[in-house]
């Protein structure tokens, strides 16, 4: 019996919340493709990179880009370099991407080579330019073969844009089918006792105050935070307002607050005035600026676990408006605009800005809500699609092959 040829699909991952998603779909596409797994290797601090894929049960990537991160050209610049080199070494049959990082940039270079792109989580939009991935997201869009968006929401706006019927799919999100599949680690997670005992150590070990302080957690009895975005961090005024609201909300609940502390997040607010973290409860009876510690990135099905255990989780993170209404956790975002609409219009996310009044009464709303006894959790129906990645894989099996022909243009 003649063997069956497989596709060949390069798929390109950069940062941890595309590995994530990805997830379920890699795993699929190595058994039924013959898979080209690209990271750009944006991300060097272990816990972003290599964690999430022993967690996630993924392999080894085949290509590292290594790309130079200097500056955001030398960056765009390596990735266009090397995903045309990794092209012409693997000569793949299609491209996947997901979401609107610089890594989904390598899709310029697989249209440029004719080579069919799957783009993920298309069509999400904040209309706000201020955040960079709304200006990749529109470019990977416009230049995709076939975008394979998590919600009718991004398909109405794609075709507002002129795209095609035939260039747009619905997959839903892939978020549903990740914590499906790891549900059982997620809830056997005993991070909070590790958290804990860290700490503890911390405590005896040291006399002074730092970016890592001491707490003690239990669940239902902390606060759990993230942000990391180029538009909160990099902005020094933004960033300086995010702590700000961290050291009133200790002061208010006197509640330990984690901080899953990106890199980029760390090195900004090191270089801030170290009093800016401990000087606004500097006054306060007990001190409680030490209730509040950044801390390295966690594994995903930890931090998952603190998410649901969490009193309320404050993120600037996309993931978060899915994550919250998927498991019914109460949660708000930190940012100024919102490409997941869907999620507010389901109330399972509040959008809050940096007010500082604004913050805290959100807060105090979803605490409420969550305690209630006739709280109604919703979630969009689009979060609770259970096979996106066999429809992704199927549209990528299907559509590869076709997609040349319907444009008229030959693979050179």
């Amino acid at each position: 019996m003649k063997e069956i040829k497989k596709l060949k699909v390069m798929t390109v991952v950069g940062t941890r919340p595309e590995i994530i998603r990805l997830s379920a779909t890699i795993k699929l596409l190595d058994k039924y493709t013959n898979q080209v797994f690209v990271h750009t290797g944006q991300n060097y601090d272990y816990e972003l990179n290599e964690i999430f894929f022993e967690d996630l049960g993924l392999r080894k990537p085949d290509h590292f880009m290594n790309v130079d991160t200097t500056s955001l050209g030398s960056a765009i610049g390596d990735i266009f370099k090397k995903t045309e080199e990794i092209i012409a070494l693997e000569q793949p049959d299609a491209l996947l991407v997901l979401g609107d990082t610089n890594s989904c940039l390598s899709a310029y270079m697989a249209k440029r080579k004719h080579i069919p792109i799957f783009h993920m989580e298309a069509g999400n939009r904040s209309f706000d330019f201020n955040v960079p991935e709304e200006i990749n997201r529109r470019i990977i869009d416009h230049i995709a073969d076939f975008n394979l968006v998590y919600t009718e929401h991004a398909r109405r706006h794609l075709l507002s844009e002129g795209l095609q019927h035939r260039r747009i799919y619905l997959t839903g999100s892939p978020m549903w089918e990740v914590l499906q599949q790891n549900m059982e680690k997620i809830n056997n997670s005993d991070v909070l006792g590790r958290l804990n005992k860290q700490l503890e150590e911390e405590k005896r070990h040291s006399g002074t105050q730092s970016l890592n302080t001491v707490l003690h957690c239990e669940p239902k009895k902390y606060f759990m935070v993230s942000f990391h975005r180029e538009e909160n961090v990099d902005n020094e005024e933004n960033l300086k307002q995010i702590l700000t609201t961290l050291n009133k909300l200790a002061e208010q609940y006197k509640l330990p607050i984690i901080v899953s502390t990106h890199p980029r997040t760390r090195k900004r607010i090191e270089a801030l005035d170290s009093s800016l973290i401990t000087s606004p409860l500097s006054e306060v009876e007990g001190h409680h600026s030490s209730l509040i510690s950044f801390l390295k990135p966690f594994s995903f099905t930890d931090y998952i676990h603190l998410q649901q255990n969490a009193l309320c989780t404050i993120s600037d993170s996309g993931t978060i408006s899915e994550e919250s209404a998927m498991l019914h956790f109460p949660a708000i975002s930190l940012r100024q605009s919102m490409e997941r609409p869907e999620a507010q219009d389901a109330g399972s996310i509040v959008l809050t800005g940096f007010d500082l009044d604004i913050v805290l009464n959100a807060i105090a709303t979803v605490v409420d809500e969550s305690s209630s006894p006739i709280t109604h959790h919703s979630s969009p129906k689009e979060y609770q699609i259970e096979n996106t990645s066999w429809r992704v894989l199927k549209l990528i099996l299907g559509n590869t092959k076709l997609s040349n022909k319907w444009w008229g243009i030959n693979k050179v």
